[in-house]
């Protein structure tokens, strides 16, 4: 086809276009929202993720959605990189998730596609190492573990060994290797005597314990008033503005977890516990379960600050561009939306979070 045959097809093309256009009466009505029957919705088996796990096995998820006929469809994932994959795959909704990978997420798609609707959890987390480590400096040519290369833990270790004059690098190598791996695995290697340690969250902190780890560096414990963001959810933002109501009601299972964390916790960390033998094949000794639960606080204020703060750990460290952060609109930019969350909060006659 010659230039002028081409031209002449694109502008009878055209023509027919503003044709219909013209003749359309009325226009046409914006697309609606997708129908969807059940809400996906992510989390890791641990107790960082209490508020999940019980919301799911006490069946608040399931009787909220089902209000609005819709049902729970939960998945259990290890760390928050995989997380992060499965929403941008469009296969997740929403999920319970640590601070530095829904930066990441944030970051990596310019700011449009995740938004965190509340908090979930503060503390829970330590460095554990085997006896005869006792400072950082003995630390030198050892290896810890991770739960994934960049989730919230392994920005922790990096940037805190960073602070001690200890260099680490992605490929493992530095004063300190860093072995990222699944936590169970994690443990296992620390039992056979693979590893020297870990940095994880609970109930792998206890777990490190009993297995004859000593914790050297409790992560609140770098924090003022021990309070640090361990875990939020994160929603995919054309999820939460297609369909609000089922945000709304993810959102009310959450709550209504925290109220019986909050009235009566000998019960919440039984259902975690079962949450959790179902999830790995095994539960936590109860007496391990109650003093890790200790080192928790269960609240949906997304404490933003001490997330903008990671943020800047993970730079540091090489983990994340300021770049990134920037076209995606600074930090906390539009990474919250919380609309919702304080809508509902205010029915309870509580205070907005920010």
């Amino acid at each position: 086809m010659n230039t002028l045959t081409r031209l002449g097809a694109v502008l009878a093309a055209t023509s027919i276009l503003v044709v219909a256009g013209c003749a359309a009466t009325p226009e046409a009505a914006p697309s609606a929202a997708p129908e969807i029957t059940t809400v996906r919705l992510g989390y890791f088996p641990n107790l960082t993720h209490a508020p999940g796990l019980i919301a799911t096995q006490k069946g608040f998820f399931k009787s909220e959605l089902k209000a609005i006929n819709l049902t729970l469809t939960p998945t259990a994932f290890n760390a928050g990189p995989d997380v992060v994959t499965a929403l941008f795959a469009d296969s997740l909704d929403c999920s319970y998730i640590g601070p530095n990978p829904a930066i990441n997420a944030y970051a990596q798609s310019e700011g449009a596609a995740v938004r965190i609707v509340s908090g979930s959890t503060s503390g829970g987390a330590a460095l554990v190492v085997r006896d005869g480590v006792n400072t950082a400096a003995d630390l030198k040519g050892l290896t810890i573990a991770t739960p994934q290369l960049g989730n919230t833990q392994d920005v922790a270790a990096r940037n805190w060994l960073s602070e001690q004059g200890l260099a680490t690098d992605v490929e493992g190598g530095g004063d300190v290797s860093i072995k990222p791996q699944s936590n169970s695995d994690g443990l296992a290697a620390f039992s056979a005597g693979e590893i020297d340690g870990a940095w994880v969250p609970e109930p792998w902190v206890s777990s490190y314990v009993a297995a004859g780890a000593h914790v050297l560096q409790n992560e609140a414990d770098l924090w003022d008033g021990g309070q640090f963001v361990t875990t939020v959810i994160l929603c995919r933002t054309d999820f939460i503005d297609q369909h609000p109501d089922a945000v709304t009601a993810l959102l009310k299972g959450h709550l209504a977890a925290l109220d019986l964390i909050a009235s009566d916790p000998e019960g919440s960390q039984a259902a975690v516990n079962l949450a959790l033998a179902g999830l790995t094949g095994s539960s936590i000794d109860p007496k391990v379960l109650a003093s890790a639960w200790k080192n928790m606080t269960f609240t949906a204020d997304p404490l933003s600050a001490t997330l903008v703060t990671s943020a800047e750990h993970a730079v540091s460290v090489g983990l994340l561009e300021q770049d990134k952060i920037d076209a995606a609109g600074g930090l906390p930019g539009t990474l919250y939306s919380l609309d919702l969350l304080n809508a509902l909060l205010a029915e309870r006659g509580e205070a907005a979070v920010n």
